[in-house]
Parts: structure tokens; sequence; C-alpha cells
């Protein structure tokens, strides 16, 4: 069947397939405090952590312990937070989405009560509270999808900074690549049509062209498993004319 392909090698694990750990910091979560407890913090550093665009705030509360959370825009090293009931619904504050009045910009926010914050920490980024019932609370995401949420999840205030980060151009490969090995991800990706007929199943021919239908089965065996797997439809949907 010829070298097994990339796709493959990646799928059964390896070290080298990983995002690397040199450069982390440290989880960012929320400290695991009582909902009903008002804590207050000051911001010691603003600090980078590789594979991640937004700054961490790095944040001393009133336990003499060090908490790391994704820092939203207008954070400066000497800003107070405060967590728990009876913050006030301001930038940088933390508080349970049920006390967050309606329209609010939030982010950070707990996808489950107790996580320490799963959702919307990708620089810039921000949902908003949509609105309120007895047990839920409605959230608009980036996305325009709407999402009941536990009222005892919490949220911090804000947009995330560092926003725009993104459009800044890499100018050179090597760039491109070390942002690439930091996050996991495969780069360059090489097309299968250019590569030899023994590297994938696409290569090949007098050509560049498959050949043969890219749609495979989802029991196809793994050498083969390439292209559209089990797909729905494949090509343009074409609008028949009315006569």
């Amino acid at each position: 069947m010829g070298k097994r392909t990339l796709v493959r090698r990646r799928g059964r694990g390896g070290k080298q397939f990983r995002a690397i750990i040199t450069g982390k910091i440290a989880p960012t979560k929320y400290p695991n405090f009582e909902i009903s407890e008002l804590h207050n913090g000051i911001v010691m550093d603003l600090v980078h952590e590789r594979g991640r665009d937004a700054p961490v705030a790095k944040i001393k509360f009133d336990d003499n312990n060090y908490y790391y959370v994704p820092a939203t825009e207008g954070t400066a090293v000497g800003s107070k937070i405060e967590i728990g009931n009876g913050a006030k619904p301001v930038p940088k504050n933390i508080l349970d989405l049920g006390t967050i009045p309606d329209g609010t910009v939030v982010c950070n926010i707990e996808r489950h009560y107790g996580d320490g914050g799963k959702m919307i920490k990708a620089a810039g980024s921000s949902a908003i509270v949509f609105s309120h019932s007895i047990d839920s609370v409605k959230i608009k995401f980036p996305s325009g999808m709407i999402l009941d949420m536990n009222p005892r999840c919490r949220a911090m205030i804000g947009i995330i900074a560092g926003g725009g980060k993104g459009e800044k151009p890499f100018l050179k490969a090597g760039n491109k690549a070390k942002f690439m090995q930091s996050r996991g991800r495969l780069y360059p990706v090489v097309r299968g049509i250019a590569q030899a007929a023994v590297y994938h199943p696409h290569g090949g021919g007098r050509h560049q062209h498959i050949g043969h239908p890219s749609s495979v089965g989802r029991n196809t065996p793994p050498g083969a498993k390439v292209g559209n797997i089990s797909p729905r439809k494949t090509g343009r949907a074409r609008i028949k004319k009315r006569q």
C-alpha cells in the first residue's frame, strides 16, 4: 500500500504531533471561591503565554494566592478586580451570570459551574447576556448562537484583550511554522494530488488529478481513508430552472 499517510500517522499520536509545553505558565481559571463570598484582587503583572494570543493577567487575591485569567481590554498592572456576590457589574469584575444585567458584554464564561472558564477566551472575543429566566440565562455568542446557561456559572465582564492579532501578517514561513507548532497544528499542508503515489492515495499520474471519486465510505480501510469521508452530498447545488 505504500507509506502511511500523514493523517494516519498523526491520528496514531506521538510526541512529535502534540502541542509543545515550553512557554506554558499555568491554567487560566477562576479561583475556587464560593459565589456568596466577595473577594478582592489586584493585577500584579500582564504576561504572555506561548500559544495564546490574548495576554494573561496575574492576579493576587485576598487569600494571598496567585491566579491567572485572560486579560480584558483596559486591564493594567495595579487594576483592582472583584469576584463573587456583591461585585459591581463593571469591566474586569467576575460575577455569576444570574446577577449580570441584560445586554452586558462578557467573556471567559464557565460552561459548567466551577470549571474556571471554558468559553470566549480568544483574543478580541466577547458574548452578550441576552436575557434572564427563572432557571437559566441566555447568552448570545459571536457566531449568533444563543445558548441557555446555568445562572450560577461565572463570567468576566468586558472583551478579551489582544483583538486584531490575527490581522498581522507573518511575512516569513518560519514565523508561521513556529506559530502552528505552539498550537499543535499541522503545517505546512501538502495537497494529496501533489504527492507521489506511494505517499498518498490521490498522488501519482501524469497530471495532478485524483483519477477516481474523492468520496470514501465510513468503513474504508485506514490507508485509503482520505478525501470526502462519508459525505451527504458533494459538489455545487444546481437549481433547476422552471419551465
